[in-house]
């Protein structure tokens, strides 16, 4: 089969605009839907070692789900992905305060983030190598959600005829400002149920510990903690060990600074994680151009919610796996820079490839 596009309703926003998804289908098995509303991928079909495609992305039943009760499921994340500490960062001299909405820090942008706002989207029909994609734009003026600068940000969704799904950022802006772009998918290889049991390999030798209210406080060695899945760890192994880490973030949700030992020369891309289900046999490898990847293990997730499967959505459903700059750059020094300057282009790829064991 040949790639190809479609679209559908999927219904209006309360202002009346009309949100279209668009799936995007590879030709091999490779399927993926995504909604004007915050670039949100709503399903991504994945094969298992048999041929049986199962979505392997949580999402929610309807367009007024996703208005009113996203947990970021599916989202484009900005202008900042993950926390920035009360809120606030000193730029050139200047403060900006920015909205709070994660207790006393703003999280992945503020109330009103990427994920909440309209993207222009428009096929890209498959080209020679047989890649088919969508082009999303947004214009986030200056002063959203206290950020300075005008930013126009673009984002490509790519599937490849090689079971891969391309995420490619840019962004240009007319005044300095912080800038840490993601996506925010829930991944369960599996199609359901708890994601205990699957695999994880995270090729990092350190990761950043938190706070009480999860902002880092440096950087340290993963050798001899549950945070230690250079090697390939089931989620569920070391989950419930009463390690302070763990405890203060109901699970996993932090920062690995990746190793990046597996360079792609070419691109700059590097393994980020690889994620594996032994039952299916699916499996998933995520490179990136980015020095971090946050591993959230849906700990938040407390039953409130029916997803698209129509089934409760619990701790521990879907795991995040976002390639991204460190939580709270703008307010450590040490850590790799966020700024983005005028005359500057953003550029950001993260690929997600998929196989069967």
């Amino acid at each position: 089969m040949r790639p190809s596009i479609t679209t559908k309703d999927f219904g209006n926003l309360p202002d009346g605009r009309a949100v279209t998804e668009f799936t995007l289908d590879n030709g091999c098995g490779l399927r993926l839907a995504a909604i004007n509303l915050g670039g949100i991928v709503t399903t991504l079909q994945v094969p298992d070692r048999h041929g049986t495609s199962a979505n392997v992305v949580l999402g929610l039943p309807t367009l007024a789900d996703y208005v009113t009760r996203n947990p970021h499921f599916g989202t484009i994340v900005g202008r900042y992905g993950n926390r920035i500490a009360a809120g606030r960062f000193v730029l050139d001299g200047a403060t900006f305060q920015l909205p709070l909405n994660d207790g006393p820090n703003t999280l992945h942008g503020g109330p009103q983030g990427f994920g909440t706002r309209w993207w222009d989207i428009a096929p890209i029909e498959a080209d020679a190598r047989g890649h088919a994609g969508l082009l999303l734009r947004h214009t986030s003026e200056d002063g959203e959600q206290g950020y300075p600068g005008r930013l126009q940000v673009e984002v490509r969704y790519t599937l490849g005829a090689d079971q891969s799904w391309r995420i490619d950022y840019r962004a240009e802006t007319d005044r300095p400002t912080v800038l840490n772009l993601t996506h925010h998918d829930y991944f369960n290889l599996a199609g359901g149920g708890p994601v205990l049991d699957h695999l994880l390999v995270l090729p990092a030798s350190r990761y950043t510990p938190v706070d009480a209210s999860l902002i880092p406080t440096g950087i340290a060695d993963v050798a001899g903690t549950p945070f230690d899945f250079r090697v390939p760890t089931r989620i569920g192994e070391h989950i419930r060990t009463p390690h302070a880490q763990l405890v203060r973030a109901r699970g996993y949700d932090h920062n690995w600074v990746l190793d990046r030992s597996e360079q792609n020369q070419d691109q700059g891309l590097a393994l980020a994680a690889r994620l594996s289900h032994p039952g299916s046999g699916r499996v998933m490898e995520i490179h990136t151009t980015e020095p971090g990847v946050q591993f959230y293990s849906g700990n938040f997730l407390d039953g409130t919610l029916v997803g698209s499967s129509g089934q409760v959505v619990r701790q521990s459903d879907g795991l995040c796996l976002e390639t991204q700059h460190f939580p709270d750059s703008p307010n450590q020094p040490g850590f790799p820079s966020t700024v983005l300057r005028p005359g500057e282009v953003f550029e950001s790829c993260t690929v997600h490839r998929f196989s069967v064991a």
